[in-house]
Protein backbone atom coordinates (compact mmCIF):
# COMPACT_ATOMS: atom_id res chain seq x y z
CA UNK A 1 0.00 0.00 0.00
CA UNK A 2 2.94 2.35 0.87
CA UNK A 3 4.59 1.68 -2.35
CA UNK A 4 1.73 2.15 -4.22
CA UNK A 5 1.11 5.85 -2.64
CA UNK A 6 4.28 6.87 -3.09
CA UNK A 7 3.76 6.64 -6.90
CA UNK A 8 2.11 9.75 -7.61
CA UNK A 9 2.24 13.30 -6.09
CA UNK A 10 -1.50 12.80 -5.63
CA UNK A 11 -1.67 9.98 -3.38
CA UNK A 12 1.42 10.66 -1.79
CA UNK A 13 -0.09 13.94 -0.80
CA UNK A 14 -3.18 12.18 0.25
CA UNK A 15 -1.38 9.72 2.68
CA UNK A 16 0.58 13.22 3.96
CA UNK A 17 -2.88 14.86 4.63
CA UNK A 18 -3.92 12.13 7.12
CA UNK A 19 -0.46 12.21 8.83
CA UNK A 20 -1.23 15.90 9.78
CA UNK A 21 -4.68 15.27 10.48
CA UNK A 22 -3.47 13.06 13.08
CA UNK A 23 -0.98 16.20 14.22
CA UNK A 24 -3.97 17.88 14.97
CA UNK A 25 -5.99 15.60 16.40
CA UNK A 26 -2.72 14.94 18.57
CA UNK A 27 -2.47 18.78 19.94
CA UNK A 28 -6.13 19.08 20.53
CA UNK A 29 -5.69 15.82 23.02
CA UNK A 30 -3.32 17.25 24.49
CA UNK A 31 -3.08 20.15 27.25
CA UNK A 32 -4.57 23.32 26.08
CA UNK A 33 -1.97 25.65 27.63
CA UNK A 34 0.09 27.56 24.33
CA UNK A 35 3.95 27.28 23.17
CA UNK A 36 5.48 30.60 22.78
CA UNK A 37 4.75 30.94 19.17
CA UNK A 38 1.17 30.01 19.43
CA UNK A 39 1.08 32.18 22.27
CA UNK A 40 2.20 34.95 20.58
CA UNK A 41 -0.32 34.38 17.79
CA UNK A 42 -2.99 34.03 20.10
CA UNK A 43 -2.10 37.52 21.56
CA UNK A 44 -1.12 39.38 18.16
CA UNK A 45 -4.02 38.16 16.59
CA UNK A 46 -6.00 40.88 18.19
CA UNK A 47 -4.54 43.19 15.95
CA UNK A 48 -4.07 44.00 12.03
CA UNK A 49 -1.06 45.70 12.09
CA UNK A 50 1.54 46.40 9.59
CA UNK A 51 4.55 44.84 11.43
CA UNK A 52 4.54 43.85 15.23
CA UNK A 53 8.33 43.37 15.82
CA UNK A 54 11.06 41.69 15.15
CA UNK A 55 9.02 39.07 12.87
CA UNK A 56 7.58 40.00 9.82
CA UNK A 57 3.71 40.25 9.29
CA UNK A 58 2.83 36.95 7.22
CA UNK A 59 1.67 34.15 9.92
CA UNK A 60 0.04 37.31 11.76
CA UNK A 61 -1.96 38.52 8.92
CA UNK A 62 -2.84 34.80 8.23
CA UNK A 63 -3.82 33.68 12.04
CA UNK A 64 -6.01 37.22 12.12
CA UNK A 65 -7.81 36.36 9.36
CA UNK A 66 -8.14 33.03 10.32
CA UNK A 67 -9.15 34.14 14.31
CA UNK A 68 -11.75 37.07 12.96
CA UNK A 69 -14.09 34.27 11.08
CA UNK A 70 -13.62 31.44 13.71
CA UNK A 71 -12.65 32.99 16.88
CA UNK A 72 -10.11 32.00 19.42
CA UNK A 73 -9.51 28.17 19.84
CA UNK A 74 -6.74 25.75 19.74
CA UNK A 75 -8.27 25.06 16.75
CA UNK A 76 -7.94 27.90 14.76
CA UNK A 77 -4.07 28.30 16.16
CA UNK A 78 -3.20 24.83 15.12
CA UNK A 79 -5.65 23.47 12.24
CA UNK A 80 -3.75 26.61 9.87
CA UNK A 81 -0.47 25.70 11.04
CA UNK A 82 -0.69 22.47 9.48
CA UNK A 83 -2.27 23.46 6.35
CA UNK A 84 0.93 25.45 5.65
CA UNK A 85 2.93 22.47 6.50
CA UNK A 86 0.63 20.64 4.36
CA UNK A 87 1.33 22.74 1.31
CA UNK A 88 4.74 23.33 1.90
CA UNK A 89 5.19 19.52 1.15
CA UNK A 90 3.07 19.78 -1.65
CA UNK A 91 4.69 22.62 -3.51
CA UNK A 92 7.82 20.52 -2.34
CA UNK A 93 6.34 17.41 -4.24
CA UNK A 94 5.59 20.11 -7.60
CA UNK A 95 8.84 21.68 -7.44
CA UNK A 96 10.42 18.27 -7.56
CA UNK A 97 8.38 17.33 -10.77
CA UNK A 98 10.07 20.19 -12.12
CA UNK A 99 13.05 18.41 -11.67
CA UNK A 100 13.17 15.20 -11.42
CA UNK A 101 10.48 14.92 -14.22
CA UNK A 102 9.67 11.60 -13.09
CA UNK A 103 6.45 11.71 -10.55
CA UNK A 104 7.54 8.48 -8.53
CA UNK A 105 10.61 9.83 -7.62
CA UNK A 106 9.06 13.51 -6.83
CA UNK A 107 6.60 11.79 -4.94
CA UNK A 108 9.21 9.89 -2.55
CA UNK A 109 11.27 13.33 -2.34
CA UNK A 110 7.69 14.82 -1.42
CA UNK A 111 7.90 12.50 1.64
CA UNK A 112 11.66 12.56 1.95
CA UNK A 113 11.36 16.33 4.19
CA UNK A 114 10.21 14.13 6.69
CA UNK A 115 13.68 13.36 7.24
CA UNK A 116 14.55 17.52 7.84
CA UNK A 117 14.13 17.67 11.39
CA UNK A 118 13.41 21.34 10.99
CA UNK A 119 10.78 20.64 8.99
CA UNK A 120 9.16 17.29 10.77
CA UNK A 121 9.55 18.25 14.59
CA UNK A 122 10.85 21.30 15.19
CA UNK A 123 7.88 22.96 12.78
CA UNK A 124 5.02 20.75 14.37
CA UNK A 125 6.70 21.41 18.02
CA UNK A 126 6.48 25.23 18.16
CA UNK A 127 7.72 27.31 15.02
CA UNK A 128 5.35 29.71 13.41
CA UNK A 129 7.22 32.20 11.44
CA UNK A 130 9.82 29.77 10.07
CA UNK A 131 6.81 27.17 9.29
CA UNK A 132 5.40 30.01 6.88
CA UNK A 133 9.18 30.63 5.54
CA UNK A 134 8.97 26.66 4.91
CA UNK A 135 5.62 27.31 2.47
CA UNK A 136 7.52 30.20 1.07
CA UNK A 137 10.47 28.29 0.36
CA UNK A 138 8.81 25.24 -1.23
CA UNK A 139 6.53 27.46 -3.13
CA UNK A 140 9.65 29.62 -4.24
CA UNK A 141 11.07 26.17 -5.85
CA UNK A 142 7.76 25.46 -7.64
CA UNK A 143 7.70 28.70 -9.31
CA UNK A 144 11.59 28.55 -9.48
CA UNK A 145 11.79 25.60 -11.11
CA UNK A 146 8.44 25.78 -13.24
CA UNK A 147 10.16 28.83 -14.94
CA UNK A 148 13.14 27.60 -15.88
CA UNK A 149 11.62 24.82 -17.51
CA UNK A 150 7.84 25.85 -18.27
CA UNK A 151 8.88 29.69 -18.52
CA UNK A 152 4.98 31.38 -19.26
CA UNK A 153 3.54 34.02 -17.51
CA UNK A 154 1.83 31.74 -14.75
CA UNK A 155 5.35 30.56 -13.81
CA UNK A 156 6.43 34.21 -13.61
CA UNK A 157 3.61 35.02 -11.08
CA UNK A 158 3.67 31.98 -8.93
CA UNK A 159 7.49 32.98 -8.36
CA UNK A 160 6.38 36.64 -7.66
CA UNK A 161 3.68 34.95 -5.54
CA UNK A 162 6.36 33.04 -3.63
CA UNK A 163 9.05 35.82 -3.40
CA UNK A 164 6.86 38.12 -1.78
CA UNK A 165 4.92 35.73 0.80
CA UNK A 166 8.68 34.67 1.55
CA UNK A 167 9.96 38.51 2.31
CA UNK A 168 7.35 38.88 4.83
CA UNK A 169 7.44 35.27 6.52
CA UNK A 170 11.33 36.02 7.62
CA UNK A 171 13.96 38.46 6.41
CA UNK A 172 16.74 35.75 5.68
CA UNK A 173 14.49 34.65 2.83
CA UNK A 174 15.62 37.49 0.97
CA UNK A 175 19.07 35.69 0.47
CA UNK A 176 17.17 32.68 -1.58
CA UNK A 177 15.93 35.03 -4.72
CA UNK A 178 19.56 36.48 -4.89
CA UNK A 179 21.03 32.84 -5.06
CA UNK A 180 18.34 31.65 -7.66
CA UNK A 181 18.95 34.36 -9.59
CA UNK A 182 23.19 33.66 -9.10
CA UNK A 183 22.66 29.85 -9.89
CA UNK A 184 21.26 30.53 -13.28
CA UNK A 185 23.53 32.91 -14.82
CA UNK A 186 26.42 30.39 -16.07
CA UNK A 187 23.54 28.94 -18.30
CA UNK A 188 22.69 30.62 -21.47
CA UNK A 189 19.09 29.52 -21.60
CA UNK A 190 18.10 29.96 -18.04
CA UNK A 191 20.12 33.36 -18.17
CA UNK A 192 17.55 34.95 -20.42
CA UNK A 193 14.57 33.97 -18.24
CA UNK A 194 15.94 36.54 -15.69
CA UNK A 195 15.47 38.77 -18.31
CA UNK A 196 12.27 38.14 -19.23
CA UNK A 197 9.82 40.80 -19.80
CA UNK A 198 7.72 38.68 -17.50
CA UNK A 199 10.10 39.19 -14.48
CA UNK A 200 8.34 42.22 -14.29
CA UNK A 201 5.39 40.80 -13.69
CA UNK A 202 6.80 38.81 -11.51
CA UNK A 203 8.68 41.82 -9.49
CA UNK A 204 5.38 43.68 -9.05
CA UNK A 205 3.77 40.85 -7.55
CA UNK A 206 6.52 40.62 -4.60
CA UNK A 207 6.13 44.54 -4.63
CA UNK A 208 2.20 44.51 -3.67
CA UNK A 209 2.44 41.95 -1.34
CA UNK A 210 5.55 43.69 0.68
CA UNK A 211 5.01 47.01 0.02
CA UNK A 212 3.02 47.76 3.50
CA UNK A 213 5.44 45.96 5.49
CA UNK A 214 8.02 47.98 3.79
CA UNK A 215 6.93 51.16 4.65
CA UNK A 216 6.42 50.46 8.32
CA UNK A 217 9.99 48.81 8.36
CA UNK A 218 11.74 52.18 7.14
CA UNK A 219 10.30 53.65 9.97
CA UNK A 220 10.78 50.87 12.71
CA UNK A 221 14.50 48.96 11.08
CA UNK A 222 15.55 48.95 14.32
CA UNK A 223 12.71 47.75 16.14
CA UNK A 224 12.17 45.05 13.96
CA UNK A 225 16.26 43.91 13.78
CA UNK A 226 16.55 44.04 17.48
CA UNK A 227 15.75 40.59 18.12
CA UNK A 228 17.69 38.99 15.65
CA UNK A 229 20.89 41.00 16.56
CA UNK A 230 20.10 39.80 20.52
CA UNK A 231 20.32 36.15 19.05
CA UNK A 232 23.44 36.54 16.61
CA UNK A 233 25.11 38.81 19.04
CA UNK A 234 29.09 37.95 20.40
CA UNK A 235 28.25 38.70 24.41
CA UNK A 236 31.60 40.47 25.40
CA UNK A 237 33.85 38.60 23.05
CA UNK A 238 36.18 41.10 21.75
CA UNK A 239 36.38 41.73 18.09
CA UNK A 240 38.60 39.59 15.66
CA UNK A 241 39.86 36.87 14.49
CA UNK A 242 38.95 34.50 17.91
CA UNK A 243 34.98 35.29 17.20
CA UNK A 244 34.89 35.47 13.41
CA UNK A 245 36.39 32.23 13.65
CA UNK A 246 33.79 30.70 16.34
CA UNK A 247 31.00 32.37 14.23
CA UNK A 248 32.59 30.35 11.48
CA UNK A 249 32.39 27.04 13.56
CA UNK A 250 28.58 27.81 14.31
CA UNK A 251 27.62 27.78 11.24
CA UNK A 252 29.46 24.18 9.94
CA UNK A 253 27.41 23.11 13.01
CA UNK A 254 24.56 23.92 12.34
CA UNK A 255 25.29 22.59 8.82
CA UNK A 256 25.92 19.38 9.59
CA UNK A 257 22.80 19.62 12.24
CA UNK A 258 20.52 20.51 9.54
CA UNK A 259 21.80 18.07 7.07
CA UNK A 260 22.97 15.07 8.72
CA UNK A 261 20.02 12.77 9.45
CA UNK A 262 18.79 13.04 5.44
CA UNK A 263 22.32 12.15 4.27
CA UNK A 264 22.57 9.58 6.84
CA UNK A 265 18.88 8.13 5.71
CA UNK A 266 20.00 8.10 1.77
CA UNK A 267 23.50 6.61 2.62
CA UNK A 268 21.80 4.36 4.70
CA UNK A 269 19.25 2.82 2.09
CA UNK A 270 20.72 4.00 -1.27
CA UNK A 271 24.35 2.58 0.18
CA UNK A 272 27.05 2.47 -2.89
CA UNK A 273 24.62 3.98 -5.12
CA UNK A 274 24.30 7.02 -3.25
CA UNK A 275 28.50 7.56 -3.04
CA UNK A 276 28.68 7.17 -6.51
CA UNK A 277 25.99 9.24 -7.31
CA UNK A 278 27.60 12.34 -5.71
CA UNK A 279 30.12 12.53 -8.19
CA UNK A 280 27.49 12.62 -11.37
CA UNK A 281 25.53 15.53 -12.24
CA UNK A 282 23.28 17.80 -15.08
CA UNK A 283 21.93 20.55 -15.60
CA UNK A 284 19.89 20.83 -12.64
CA UNK A 285 22.27 19.59 -9.99
CA UNK A 286 24.77 21.88 -11.37
CA UNK A 287 22.30 24.77 -10.81
CA UNK A 288 20.96 23.30 -7.00
CA UNK A 289 24.25 23.50 -6.14
CA UNK A 290 25.44 26.88 -7.21
CA UNK A 291 22.18 27.73 -5.59
CA UNK A 292 23.18 26.04 -1.75
CA UNK A 293 26.67 27.54 -1.84
CA UNK A 294 25.23 31.09 -2.89
CA UNK A 295 22.99 30.82 -0.30
CA UNK A 296 25.38 29.61 2.22
CA UNK A 297 27.59 31.97 1.30
CA UNK A 298 25.74 35.06 1.72
CA UNK A 299 25.41 33.73 5.29
CA UNK A 300 28.85 33.52 6.07
CA UNK A 301 29.31 37.20 5.37
CA UNK A 302 26.70 38.06 7.54
CA UNK A 303 28.36 35.80 9.62
CA UNK A 304 31.32 37.76 9.06
CA UNK A 305 30.08 41.44 9.05
CA UNK A 306 27.36 41.03 11.92
CA UNK A 307 30.16 39.33 14.10
CA UNK A 308 28.01 36.66 14.92
CA UNK A 309 28.72 33.75 17.25
CA UNK A 310 25.43 32.02 16.69
CA UNK A 311 23.74 30.28 14.05
CA UNK A 312 20.66 28.49 14.25
CA UNK A 313 19.96 25.72 11.78
CA UNK A 314 16.39 26.92 11.37
CA UNK A 315 18.58 29.77 9.76
CA UNK A 316 19.29 27.91 6.67
CA UNK A 317 15.98 26.09 6.23
CA UNK A 318 15.47 28.10 3.22
CA UNK A 319 18.75 27.25 1.42
CA UNK A 320 19.17 23.24 2.28
CA UNK A 321 15.41 22.54 1.99
CA UNK A 322 16.18 21.60 -1.42
CA UNK A 323 18.89 18.48 -0.77
CA UNK A 324 16.03 15.47 -0.88
CA UNK A 325 15.32 16.66 -4.06
CA UNK A 326 18.85 17.39 -4.71
CA UNK A 327 20.10 13.67 -4.25
CA UNK A 328 17.21 12.31 -6.31
CA UNK A 329 18.71 14.45 -8.67
CA UNK A 330 22.22 13.25 -8.52
CA UNK A 331 21.24 9.35 -8.46
CA UNK A 332 18.88 9.99 -11.15
CA UNK A 333 21.79 11.94 -13.17
CA UNK A 334 24.17 8.55 -12.66
CA UNK A 335 22.29 6.40 -14.64
CA UNK A 336 21.37 4.61 -11.36
CA UNK A 337 18.88 1.76 -11.16
CA UNK A 338 16.96 3.22 -8.19
CA UNK A 339 14.48 0.19 -7.25
CA UNK A 340 16.46 -1.21 -4.31
CA UNK A 341 16.90 1.83 -2.68
CA UNK A 342 13.48 2.99 -2.99
CA UNK A 343 11.89 0.12 -1.67
CA UNK A 344 14.44 0.58 1.59
CA UNK A 345 13.79 3.44 1.82
CA UNK A 346 9.75 3.80 1.35
CA UNK A 347 9.28 2.28 4.78
CA UNK A 348 11.60 4.20 6.64
CA UNK A 349 9.00 7.57 5.79
CA UNK A 350 6.59 6.50 7.49
CA UNK A 351 8.55 5.02 10.64
CA UNK A 352 9.67 8.51 10.63
CA UNK A 353 6.37 10.49 10.70
CA UNK A 354 5.56 8.22 13.65
CA UNK A 355 8.64 8.63 15.49
CA UNK A 356 7.30 12.74 15.04
CA UNK A 357 4.03 11.94 16.50
CA UNK A 358 5.19 10.00 19.66
CA UNK A 359 7.90 12.63 20.36
CA UNK A 360 5.58 14.88 20.04
CA UNK A 361 3.66 13.58 22.82
CA UNK A 362 5.58 12.19 24.87
CA UNK A 363 7.51 15.42 25.63
CA UNK A 364 4.02 16.34 27.40
CA UNK A 365 2.57 13.20 28.58
CA UNK A 366 6.05 11.75 29.59
CA UNK A 367 7.55 15.46 31.25
CA UNK A 368 7.13 14.15 34.99
CA UNK A 369 9.57 11.49 34.03
CA UNK A 370 12.42 13.82 33.57
CA UNK A 371 11.27 16.25 35.93
CA UNK A 372 11.71 18.75 32.36
CA UNK A 373 8.05 20.72 31.25
CA UNK A 374 7.02 22.08 28.08
CA UNK A 375 4.80 24.75 27.96
CA UNK A 376 1.64 22.82 27.30
CA UNK A 377 2.24 21.26 30.61
CA UNK A 378 2.25 24.60 32.10
CA UNK A 379 -1.49 24.13 33.92
CA UNK A 380 -2.87 27.67 32.54
CA UNK A 381 -6.82 26.84 32.26
CA UNK A 382 -6.52 25.97 36.24
CA UNK A 383 -4.87 29.11 36.91
CA UNK A 384 -7.13 31.46 35.29
CA UNK A 385 -9.84 29.93 36.61
CA UNK A 386 -8.39 30.66 40.09
CA UNK A 387 -8.10 33.86 39.37
CA UNK A 388 -10.99 34.68 37.96
CA UNK A 389 -13.48 32.80 40.49
CA UNK A 390 -14.62 35.87 41.84
CA UNK A 391 -15.22 38.19 38.40
CA UNK A 392 -14.48 38.12 34.90
CA UNK A 393 -11.92 41.10 33.64
CA UNK A 394 -12.94 43.60 32.21
CA UNK A 395 -9.23 43.79 30.68
CA UNK A 396 -6.13 41.20 31.23
CA UNK A 397 -2.52 43.41 31.50
CA UNK A 398 -0.01 40.40 31.06
CA UNK A 399 3.59 40.78 31.62
CA UNK A 400 4.37 39.05 28.29
CA UNK A 401 3.11 38.06 24.98
CA UNK A 402 3.47 34.14 26.65
CA UNK A 403 1.04 34.81 29.36
CA UNK A 404 -1.44 37.06 27.68
CA UNK A 405 -1.48 35.01 24.87
CA UNK A 406 -2.17 32.14 27.17
CA UNK A 407 -5.08 34.28 28.97
CA UNK A 408 -6.42 35.14 25.70
CA UNK A 409 -7.70 31.64 24.85
CA UNK A 410 -9.18 31.33 28.21
CA UNK A 411 -10.84 34.58 27.83
CA UNK A 412 -11.49 34.93 23.99
CA UNK A 413 -13.55 37.69 24.46
CA UNK A 414 -11.59 39.80 26.88
CA UNK A 415 -9.02 42.44 25.45
CA UNK A 416 -5.55 41.30 26.63
CA UNK A 417 -2.53 44.13 26.43
CA UNK A 418 0.96 43.70 27.60
CA UNK A 419 2.50 46.76 28.57
CA UNK A 420 3.95 49.36 25.89
CA UNK A 421 1.46 47.32 23.32
CA UNK A 422 -0.75 47.90 21.31
CA UNK A 423 0.06 51.48 22.50
CA UNK A 424 2.80 53.29 25.07
CA UNK A 425 1.71 54.50 28.71
CA UNK A 426 -0.87 53.37 31.31
CA UNK A 427 -4.12 54.27 29.63
CA UNK A 428 -5.39 50.76 29.44
CA UNK A 429 -6.22 51.14 33.22
CA UNK A 430 -7.96 53.89 33.10
CA UNK A 431 -10.10 53.30 29.89
CA UNK A 432 -11.21 50.23 31.06
CA UNK A 433 -15.10 49.70 31.40
CA UNK A 434 -14.67 47.47 34.50
CA UNK A 435 -11.78 45.52 36.66
CA UNK A 436 -8.46 45.18 35.35
CA UNK A 437 -6.74 42.00 36.43
CA UNK A 438 -2.66 42.04 35.85
CA UNK A 439 -0.80 38.88 35.59
CA UNK A 440 2.91 38.16 35.61
CA UNK A 441 5.04 35.17 35.87
CA UNK A 442 5.66 34.17 40.28
CA UNK A 443 7.54 32.65 41.81
CA UNK A 444 7.34 28.16 42.51
CA UNK A 445 6.46 29.21 46.55
CA UNK A 446 3.61 31.10 45.24
CA UNK A 447 3.19 32.55 49.23
CA UNK A 448 1.93 35.14 50.43
CA UNK A 449 4.75 37.09 50.82
CA UNK A 450 6.11 36.19 47.05
CA UNK A 451 2.92 38.05 45.92
CA UNK A 452 4.59 41.02 44.80
CA UNK A 453 4.01 42.87 42.03
CA UNK A 454 6.66 43.75 39.13
CA UNK A 455 8.13 47.53 39.38
CA UNK A 456 6.92 48.30 35.63
CA UNK A 457 3.45 47.50 36.86
CA UNK A 458 3.44 49.32 40.24
CA UNK A 459 5.10 52.46 38.97
CA UNK A 460 2.75 52.60 36.22
CA UNK A 461 -0.32 52.18 38.42
CA UNK A 462 1.70 54.43 41.00
CA UNK A 463 1.97 56.94 38.86
CA UNK A 464 -1.63 57.35 37.48
CA UNK A 465 -2.89 57.38 41.25
CA UNK A 466 -4.74 53.99 41.17
CA UNK A 467 -4.32 51.83 44.15
CA UNK A 468 -4.89 47.88 43.57
CA UNK A 469 -7.89 46.26 45.26
CA UNK A 470 -5.58 42.80 45.63
CA UNK A 471 -2.21 41.33 44.79
CA UNK A 472 -2.15 37.72 45.22
CA UNK A 473 -0.21 34.67 43.58
CA UNK A 474 -1.08 31.09 42.66
CA UNK A 475 0.72 27.75 42.03
CA UNK A 476 -0.46 24.31 40.83
CA UNK A 477 1.15 21.47 39.49
CA UNK A 478 2.26 21.10 36.40
CA UNK A 479 0.13 18.59 34.26
CA UNK A 480 1.37 15.37 34.09
CA UNK A 481 3.82 16.66 36.49
CA UNK A 482 5.48 15.38 39.56
CA UNK A 483 4.78 15.72 42.99
CA UNK A 484 5.69 19.39 44.10
CA UNK A 485 6.54 20.61 40.72
CA UNK A 486 4.75 23.46 40.14
CA UNK A 487 3.76 26.54 37.80
CA UNK A 488 2.97 30.40 39.18
CA UNK A 489 1.31 33.00 38.46
CA UNK A 490 1.24 36.79 40.13
CA UNK A 491 -1.81 38.71 40.26
CA UNK A 492 -3.60 41.90 40.85
CA UNK A 493 -7.22 43.01 40.52
CA UNK A 494 -7.23 47.18 39.79
CA UNK A 495 -10.28 48.90 40.00
CA UNK A 496 -9.85 52.28 37.34
CA UNK A 497 -11.16 54.91 38.89
CA UNK A 498 -9.69 53.74 42.37
CA UNK A 499 -7.21 56.13 44.13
Amino acid sequence: MLERATRTIKTAGLLLAAYFVLNIVLRIALPHSLELDEAEQSFFSQYLLAGYGPQPPFYNWMQYAVVSVTGMSIGALIVPKNILLFLCYLFYGLAGREALKDQALAAVGMLALITLPQVSFMAQQDLTHTTALLFASALFLYGFFRTLDRPDIGSYLLLGLATGIGLISKYNFALMPAAALIAILPDAEWRRRAFDWRMLAAITVALVIILPHAIWLRDNLAFASSDTLVKMAAGNEPAGIARAGKGLIAFVVAIIAFAALPVAIFAATFRRDFVRALSAGNRWTGMMERMMLASLAGIVLIVLFTGSTTVRERWLDPFLLVLPIYFLAKMQAAGIDLSAGLRRLRPVLPVLMACVLIALGLRVVGAGLFGVYSRPNVPMAGLSREMTRQAEPALVIASDTYIGGNIRLQFPDVPVVIPDFPAPGISAYAEAKGPVLVVWRGKKTATAADAVMPERFSSALATAGIAPQEIGSLSLPYYFGRQGDNFALGYAWVQPGTR
